[in-house]
């Protein structure tokens, strides 16, 4: 019984792009992530705990950047514990979590410079306002990327569809 070459070769492409559900370097990125947003969290919550004499406006932004850091904790936790390959879509999941959050944090400095007017506030929305370009770039790759993907699969899909 011989294995057709055509086949054998989709079949090999196919094991390759399905191979692991995560690349090392990937996991141990998400593991760093998921370890420094649990610090952040836990420093930001023995904070709020212990200092309720805070102003209100600290205060609230402690609390924005607790809810930022759990859910980087839960987006982390999430990719760590598929078991299946993801396929770029946990990309499209961070670009948007990104966009999100830099979008807040750009609302909010040009919410306060221009009540306070403040230069500082002003200069903070400018960062702000290049960290939202990047983060839209980086959603609009990972949007790339999973549609490059789905056009390998299902042009794979065609060419196995047949011999199938």
């Amino acid at each position: 019984m011989s294995v057709d070459p055509a086949t054998a070769a989709l079949e090999l492409e196919l094991q390759r792009l399905t191979a692991g559900a995560l690349s090392p370097l990937a996991r141990y990125g998400h593991v760093a992530l998921l370890l420094a947003a649990t610090l952040m969290s836990v420093l930001l919550a023995a904070l709020l705990a212990t200092e309720p004499a805070l102003p209100g406006r600290t205060q609230t932004a402690l609390a924005v950047l607790l809810a930022i850091g759990v859910s980087w904790i839960a987006y982390a936790t999430w990719v760590l514990r598929q078991r299946r390959p993801l396929l770029g879509h946990h990309r499209i999941v961070a670009g948007r979590m990104a966009v999100v959050f830099t979008g807040v944090f750009f609302a909010g400095a040009l919410a306060l410079g221009a009540s306070t007017g403040s230069a500082t506030y002003h200069a903070a929305a400018s960062v702000g306002a290049s960290l939202l370009v990047l983060a839209f770039g980086t959603l609009m790759q990972a949007h790339w990327r999973v549609a490059a993907l789905q056009r390998q699969r299902r042009e794979l899909q065609r060419q196995i569809g047949p011999a199938a």
